[in-house]
């Protein structure tokens, strides 16, 4: 039973959160004009790097967010499923709970920030943080690190459009960002963005050596009124061997009233 626990205080998955990670806020940014090249494409006609971060911005920053949800974990050859509901409001409120059978009644809570987990085991409330939150959330590619920021990453980093790029037949403009903290997990990133539809292709998580930690790539995204949402994407951590995880969305309702209630801790308990 000891163990179940622990186990399930490492469950946890890809909350809204992480669609608002990649959701980018337009702040500073050089020109296109100082852009460099990429593949030998000069970047005559590129929009400037402060004016493709409001563009994608624009698709996926949301006021609220219901969905249903499945992560397919494979890991060195072994695959789980984690079926789930899920509600979020802005950047510091989300409500999880399990549904499949070896985790119904499971339930996440993040409340301003802070992250909590019900076990129904125990029937007992823990609070995730410290050396926690850098761990894997249930056995998957993501840690709770990932899925608890409150600011874009916009307020995070500054943008540098370094060129184009194809990717599975499409057009991407490149941006590079580099953390304006030392404390960020991840202090540089790589996007590739469509110069279309300005969804967020790919994205490359670094560290201050310049090591590639993480990979996300987009599968499929839904036209949900003028906007491109990310419904389907692979996560990976390349610290792991043999590893991935597949995140999906469905009967996603954007920017509806949601209740108090839903994030409260009483509904954590119920």
């Amino acid at each position: 039973m000891r163990a179940r626990n622990k186990v399930k205080r490492r469950i946890f998955l890809v909350l809204v959160s992480l669609s608002t990670a990649i959701a980018l806020e337009a702040q500073q940014a050089p020109s296109s004009a100082s852009a460099s090249k990429a593949s030998g494409t000069q970047l005559t006609d590129a929009p400037q790097a402060l004016e493709l971060l409001a563009r994608v911005d624009a698709n996926e920053v949301y006021d609220s967010i219901t969905y249903e949800g499945e992560m397919v974990i494979e890991y060195q050859g072994k695959r789980f499923v984690k079926v789930f509901k899920a509600a979020g409001r802005g950047n510091t409120d989300s409500y999880v709970e399990f549904l499949n059978p070896e985790d119904r009644g499971t339930k996440y809570l993040k409340k301003e920030g802070r992250l909590y987990v019900y076990s129904p085991d125990t029937e007992s409330i823990m609070l995730i943080s410290g050396h926690l939150l850098k761990e894997s959330m249930m056995g998957s590619d993501l840690s709770y690190e990932d899925t608890i920021e409150n600011e874009t990453l916009s307020a995070r980093y500054t943008p540098v459009l370094v060129g184009t790029e194809e990717v599975r037949g499409r057009k991407t403009w490149m941006l590079e960002l580099t953390a304006r903290k030392r404390t960020e997990s991840y202090p540089k990133r790589k996007l590739w963005v469509d110069t279309t539809t300005h969804e967020v292709i790919r994205m490359e998580l670094f560290a201050l050596s310049g090591a590639k930690l993480k990979e996300y790539e987009l599968i499929r995204s839904e036209r949900i009124g003028a906007r491109y949402f990310p419904v389907e994407f692979v996560m990976r951590d390349l610290l792991r061997r043999d590893s991935r995880t597949i995140f999906r969305m469905r009967n996603v309702v954007l920017d509806a009233k949601i209740p108090d209630t839903v994030f409260s801790m009483r509904n954590l308990r119920k």
